[in-house]
C-alpha cells in the first residue's frame, strides 16, 4: 500500500511544469481507434488512467510505440476486436469513450461498464446513449457490458440535442459522428478546453468538425481518418491545483506550460481571496503572503468554475477569514472528502449541494483517506498547509490524474514523501 506522509506548514516556492491534460488524453487516446493510419500523440501525461487507456487499445490489437516519456505512436490499422477487456475497462471512467470511437469506425462496440472515481452519486451515460441511438445505433446493457451496433455498419448523421450540458456525451457523440454518413449537429454541447482539443486532434487526422468550444458543433462525416501528429494541451486542473496549494500554504510559485485563458475561472476566485496572480504568455506567477478572504464558489460548465476544482478550492477556504459558500451544480454527491477535512479541524457543514465553510486559523495534521481523484488533491493541499504530520492513504486515486505530484511538490520545498507499507490484514486468527 502506498501512502503519502506530509509534514505541513511550509510555504511553497519555485517553479512547476504542468503536464498534458488528463481529461483530453483519456479521450484522444481512444479516439486513435478512428484513425486508419499511424498517429503520433505528444505531451501525454504519465498517469495511471493514460496507462490503462493504452493497455486497452493494445488489447484490441493496436500497436503502441513509446517514443519518449510523453510521446507515443498509435497504429490502429490492425484492430482485431471491438470488445474491450472487462477488467481493464471497468477500472477507468473514460472507458466510455471507447464506445463512440469503436462505433464510429467499425459500426459496433462492446465496452465494460466504466469505473474510476466513485462520488457516491450517479454519473449517468444516458445522454451518450441518446446520441448513439439518434445516429442509428441500437444500445443495450447486459452482462456488465454496454453493447452498441448499427444494422448497416455505418452511423447516419443527425441533429442531437443534449438535455443537459455533458462533457463526456459531447466528446463521445463527436467521435461517433466523425465518419457517419452526412452531417451531425450537436446542440447544447459542452465547451470545455478538452472538447476543443479532441476536435483539433480529430481534424488534424482528417475529420471535419466545426464549432467546438461553442454550444453548437457541426460534424461533416468523412470516409476515413489517415493519421498525423498532435500535441495535447496543458492540464487546466493540475495547474489550478498547484495554484490552490500556493493559496493554502503561502509562498510564490511560477506555474509553467499553461494556457492562461483556460485558467481565468480559477484565477478570478483566487484573486477574490487575496492571492496575487501575474499572467504571462504561457505562465502564471502565483503569490500569497497576506490572509485569505472568504468568497462564494458555484461550479458551472466551462467557462464557469470547474467541478474538478471544487474540492481543492474548498480546502483553501477552510483557512479563509469569514464564512464561504460552495455550491456544487454539476455532480450530485461530491462532498465525501469533507469528513476527512473535519478530522484536520475544518469547520464545514454540507446541506445537499451546498457546503458552508467557516474559516479556521489553522488545520492540524491527521490520518486521512482519499475517496476520489480531486478529493485526494484537496487532502494533499490541506496536509501541506496544516500544522503537524498527515498520512494520506488511497493515493492511487490521486495518481490517476497527477503526474509526479510528490516530486513536483518536493521541488517546491514541500515536506512530502511517498512510502510503501504492507497491507494490514485486519482479520483476527481464531482458534
Amino acid at each position: 500500500m502506498t501512502k503519502y506522509i506530509v509534514q505541513g506548514g511550509t510555504p511553497l516556492f519555485g517553479e512547476v511544469e504542468i503536464s498534458g491534460a488528463k481529461n483530453a488524453a483519456v479521450a484522444i487516446i481512444p479516439a486513435a481507434l478512428l484513425v486508419d493510419g499511424v498517429c503520433r500523440i505528444e505531451n501525454i501525461p504519465q498517469i495511471s488512467d493514460v496507462t490503462l487507456c493504452l493497455k486497452i487499445l493494445e488489447n484490441l490489437g493496436a500497436n503502441i510505440r513509446s517514443m519518449n516519456r510523453h510521446t507515443v505512436e498509435i497504429d490502429c490499422r490492425h484492430i482485431h476486436s471491438t470488445r474491450t477487456n472487462y477488467d481493464l475497462a471497468r477500472r477507468i471512467r473514460a472507458s466510455y469513450y471507447l464506445i463512440g470511437a469503436l462505433l464510429g469506425r467499425f459500426g459496433q462496440a462492446e465496452v465494460a461498464m466504466p469505473g474510476g472515481c466513485n462520488f457516491g452519486g450517479v454519473r449517468p451515460i444516458d445522454q451518450h446513449v441518446k446520441g448513439f441511438t439518434t445516429l442509428g445505433a441500437k444500445v443495450t446493457v447486459e452482462g456488465g457490458f454496454i453493447r452498441a451496433a448499427t444494422e448497416t455498419g455505418r452511423l447516419k448523421g443527425a441533429n442531437v440535442y443534449l438535455d443537459v450540458v455533458s462533457v463526456g456525451a459531447t466528446m463521445n457523440i463527436m467521435m461517433a459522428a466523425v465518419m457517419a454518413e452526412g452531417i451531425t449537429v450537436i446542440e447544447s454541447a459542452a465547451k470545455e478546453p478538452h472538447i476543443v482539443d479532441l476536435a483539433n486532434f480529430l481534424n488534424s487526422m482528417g475529420a471535419n468538425i466545426r464549432g467546438a468550444g461553442t454550444d453548437t458543433i457541426k460534424i461533416h462525416g468523412v470516409e476515413r481518418l489517415t493519421g498525423g501528429s498532435y500535441a495535447i494541451i496543458p492540464d487546466q486542473i493540475e495547474a489550478g491545483t498547484y495554484m490552490a496549494a500556493v493559496a493554502a500554504t503561502g509562498g510564490q510559485v511560477l506555474v509553467k506550460n499553461i494556457i492562461p485563458k483556460h485558467m481565468d475561472c480559477i484565477t478570478a476566485k483566487l484573486v477574490e481571496m487575496g492571492v496575487e496572480v501575474e499572467e504571462n504568455e504561457d505562465t502564471l506567477l502565483v503569490r500569497r503572503s497576506g490572509k485569505l478572504q472568504r468568497t462564494n464558489v458555484k461550479t458551472l460548465p466551462y467557462p464557469g468554475f470547474p467541478t474538478d476544482m471544487q474540492p481543492q478550492i474548498t480546502a483553501v477556504l477552510t483557512l479563509a477569514e469569514g464564512t464561504s459558500l460552495v455550491t456544487e451544480s454539476v455532480w450530485s454527491s461530491r462532498y465525501r472528502y469533507v469528513d476527512e477535512l473535519k478530522r484536520m479541524g475544518a469547520k464545514i457543514q454540507v446541506d445537499d449541494k451546498t457546503a458552508v465553510v467557516e474559516g479556521v486559523e489553522y488545520l492540524t495534521g491527521a490520518p486521512i483517506q482519499a475517496s476520489d481523484l480531486r478529493a485526494g488533491a484537496a487532502l494533499v493541499i490541506a496536509a501541506l498547509a496544516a500544522k503537524g504530520r498527515s498520512e494520506i492513504t488511497q493515493v492511487h486515486y490521486i495518481e490517476r490524474g497527477y503526474e509526479d505530484i510528490v516530486s513536483k511538490l518536493q521541488a517546491l520545498g514541500a515536506d512530502i514523501q511517498s512510502v510503501e507499507e504492507p497491507d494490514i490484514n485486519l482479520e483476527a486468527n481464531v482458534g
